[in-house]
């Protein structure tokens, strides 16, 4: 029963369960305030009560100390007694019990019930008779109307708890639906909302504004995702096409003219596309993977054996020479081997490509001083074209290429630099394109400095 009502409870609206908890609280509230007001009321008027029996009973006490007989001074409402609570005034016994008249002779007040509704209040006095006996000197008075004003009382102000706590539980039902109307505005918007508008922003700075503003960034960051996704597809799809329909027109070539030479140069040109292609789609899985965040935790590289031997698989007898300086001691990135190897062969292989004469690789480190912070720097240039300044930073982006040349000679994917971007700034490095000093192009790349514990 009970998880099927907080299952109900947590089916309502945000207005109608705070509207609820509002005129709960108010009719608790209330009520508590409602019950001591009676109570209150009650004991003030005892108090005015107490304050007219005090004085009758100093009055009372004093003409006793004169020498006047307890019997000329009582009546049913003056009381003498002895201090055990025997009358002296030769009236009926006021049938006071033990306590009670323990409590008169302290000087507090009692209350004695007649039936069937009415109440006394007493009060008491302690003096001494001319003979040094001592007497208790008891004033009464007759509470009337006071449980019927007490009782009246209570049922008027829980009446008027309960009307105070609807009016609460509206007044808060009203101001949550006022309040809630800017989110029912940005929920009709968001419904309908095309690419690239806004949700409204409300003019109050409170929180939803805050949420409004904070949907809007993310709002933006959709649009840059969609529009990079479907500018990286349209990329993606245009490259994908020409190495199939080079391979697929290849292959008809063949198909319509059955000449085993020239079947011999087709395969071969069939085999250069179908590698190409394996490489194009290899680099986007590569992507991918660096999108979602999957790659190793890392381990320590020596970044100058890694440039050593990148130059050793890179350089050709036909092709311009590749120049490595490295230090002679370890030079240590926190990176995947895989990672290293992928930017030097892009970056190198790039710089192959352009190059006319030279291609200079450098290692070095700087820093780890007693901070023990630090940086490895990868730096290649060739005296090649180099990269017209307005491309500097946009050379990085996928499919991004100075050249409209998609030869396989010079065009490549576009995506080398950008996997190079990716794998470094994956490991907190930076990556950059300037100008070479041999009137090329540089690129520099940098990784957090990797110092080994003792």
């Amino acid at each position: 029963m009970t998880g099927r009502l907080r299952r109900w409870w947590r089916r309502r609206t945000i207005q109608f369960r705070t509207s609820v908890v509002a005129a709960v609280v108010a009719l608790i509230g209330l009520g508590v305030i409602a019950h001591a007001s009676t109570g209150i009321v009650g004991w003030l008027m005892i108090e005015s009560v107490d304050a007219d029996l005090r004085r009758t009973a100093t009055a009372t006490a004093q003409q006793i100390e004169r020498g006047a007989a307890p019997a000329e001074l009582a009546r049913p409402d003056i009381r003498v007694l002895d201090v055990a609570g025997a009358p002296l005034d030769s009236l009926p016994a006021p049938g006071f019990h033990r306590w009670q008249v323990d409590e008169l002779r302290a000087g507090s007040g009692v209350l004695a019930f007649d039936p069937p509704t009415d109440l006394h209040r007493w009060r008491g006095v302690v003096v001494p008779a001319p003979d040094g006996q001592p007497l208790l000197v008891a004033t009464g008075a007759r509470l009337v109307g006071l449980l019927d004003a007490a009782g009246r009382t209570s049922r008027l102000l829980g009446f008027g708890s309960v009307l105070a706590a609807g009016l609460v539980g509206l007044a808060t039902w009203l101001v949550v639906r006022r309040a809630l109307r800017p989110v029912e505005r940005m929920r009709m918007a968001a419904a309908g909302l095309p690419e690239g508008r806004r949700l409204p922003v409300p003019e109050a700075a409170d929180e939803i504004r805050a949420l409004a503003q904070e949907l809007n960034t993310m709002l933006a960051r959709r649009d840059a995702d969609t529009e990079r996704l479907r500018r990286f597809t349209g990329d993606a799809a245009h490259e994908l096409r020409n190495p199939v329909a080079s391979i697929r027109a290849q292959a008809e070539v063949a198909v319509v003219h059955p000449d085993p030479e020239l079947a011999q140069e087709t395969l071969q040109d069939i085999a250069g596309e179908a590698q190409r292609l394996s490489a194009l789609v290899e680099s986007l899985l590569t992507l991918a993977r660096a999108e979602r965040g999957v790659g190793s935790p890392g381990q320590p590289v020596d970044l100058g054996a890694a440039a050593r031997a990148a130059a050793d698989r890179l350089e050709s007898p036909d092709g311009p020479p590749i120049a490595v300086e490295v230090p002679t001691a370890p030079v240590l990135v926190l990176a995947d081997p895989a990672e290293v190897s992928t930017v030097l062969d892009n970056v190198v292989g790039n710089a192959l490509r352009y190059t006319r004469t030279v291609v200079r690789v450098s290692v070095f480190a700087d820093g780890m001083g007693g901070s023990g912070m630090g940086w490895v720097w990868l730096v290649v240039d060739d005296d090649g074209p180099g990269i017209p300044e307005e491309h500097r930073v946009r050379v990085f982006d996928r499919f991004h290429r100075v050249e409209p040349d998609r030869a396989r000679s010079t065009g490549g994917a576009g995506l080398g630099l950008s996997l190079v971007a990716d794998a470094v700034r994956r490991r907190g490095g930076t990556v950059r394109a300037t100008m070479s000093p041999e009137g090329g192009a540089r690129v520099e790349a940098r990784w957090p400095r990797h110092r080994p514990l003792p």
